[in-house]
C-alpha cells in the first residue's frame, strides 16, 4: 500500500492533555505529534496553527467540519460553516475535507428518517461540487454510535451522493455502532478516501491500535487490496474508561510502529 503518510486528528490529544491536568497549547501538542513520528495533523489550518505545525515538520492532511447535514442545504450556510475551512485547507495542499453528519440531538439517540439520509447525500454532493475546484475531496466521517444512524449515514454516500463523495472510515465508531469497518472497506473500495483508526473493547476505546476487538491488520489488508493511497490517520481517544497507563505520545508511537510493521509485511 502506497500511502501519503501517517496523520492524526487532534481531539484525542487535547482531551488527553485536559485529563492529565494540562492546558492543551498547540505548540506543545504539535511537538508531541512530531516526537511520536507523525507526518501530518488534521486541523483547521488558520495561519497561526499552520505556521506552528510546519515548524515541527508536520503537514496538514485534512480538516474536519461537523454539520447538521439532514437539514435543507440553504440552511447550512456553507459560505460561513464550510468554505472558509476548505479555503484554508486548500492553501496547505491538504486533500481531505472530512464532514461529520451531526445527529438530530447530541443528548439522546434520535433515529433519522430516510429522507434525512437522502438530504445528507444531496448536501454532500453540493459541497463536493463547491470545493472540487480547490483540489479537495469530500468524505463523510461516520460518527453515529447506534446501528440505525450509522447504516443510514453510510447510505447517504453510497446511495444518495454523487460519486465524487467518499467515506472516511472511522474504525472505532463503526465498531461501537455494531458495524464492521472491514466489511465497509471490502464492499465500497472505490469510495474509501480516508481513515480514522482506533481500536475498541466494546464501547470503550482501547489505549492504542495493538489491543482491542478490531483486527487492524485485516483492515489494512483490505485497504491494500482496495489500492488505498491516502493518509492513515489515527483517532486515539483516552476517556477515563480507557484507564490509560502510557502517555498519548507513547501510544501514538506504539501504534505507528505497529502500522509500519503491518505495511512492511504486505
Amino acid at each position: 500500500m502506497n500511502i501519503k503518510g501517517f496523520s492524526s486528528n487532534m481531539y484525542g490529544w487535547t482531551e488527553r492533555w485536559k485529563m492529565d491536568g494540562k492546558k492543551p497549547h498547540w505548540e506543545e501538542l504539535f511537538r508531541a505529534c512530531a516526537e511520536a513520528g507523525l507526518d501530518a495533523v488534521e486541523i483547521d489550518a488558520d495561519t497561526e496553527k499552520l505556521k506552528l505545525a510546519r515548524s515541527f515538520g508536520l503537514a496538514v492532511s485534512a480538516s474536519y467540519v461537523g454539520l447538521p447535514l439532514h437539514i435543507p442545504f440553504n440552511n447550512l450556510d456553507v459560505e460561513k460553516t464550510v468554505l472558509p475551512f476548505a479555503e484554508r485547507l486548500a492553501v496547505t495542499e491538504g486533500s481531505d475535507l472530512l464532514i461529520n453528519a451531526d445527529p438530530i440531538s447530541w443528548k439522546n439517540v434520535v433515529p433519522k428518517a430516510e429522507d434525512h439520509f437522502k438530504q445528507q447525500g444531496e448536501n454532500l454532493s453540493r459541497i463536493s461540487e463547491l470545493v472540487a475546484p480547490m483540489g479537495l475531496e469530500v468524505c463523510l466521517h461516520n460518527h453515529a454510535a447506534d446501528n440505525h444512524n450509522a447504516k443510514g449515514d453510510l447510505r447517504s454516500v453510497i446511495q444518495y451522493a454523487d460519486q465524487s463523495v467518499g467515506l472516511c472510515v472511522d474504525s472505532g465508531w463503526a465498531h461501537v455502532s455494531g458495524c464492521n469497518p472491514i466489511e465497509w472497506v471490502n464492499a465500497y473500495t472505490e469510495r474509501v478516501y480516508a481513515f480514522h483508526l482506533r481500536n475498541q473493547y466494546g464501547n470503550v476505546p482501547s489505549e492504542d491500535l495493538l489491543e482491542g476487538d478490531i483486527d487492524i491488520a485485516s483492515l489494512l489488508d483490505s485497504a491494500g487490496a482496495a489500492q488505498y493511497n491516502g493518509w492513515l490517520a489515527l483517532e486515539l481517544w483516552h476517556p477515563r474508561s480507557t484507564q490509560p497507563v502510557r502517555t498519548m505520545t507513547e501510544d501514538v508511537e506504539r501504534s505507528l510502529d505497529f502500522l509500519r510493521r503491518i505495511l512492511s509485511q504486505s
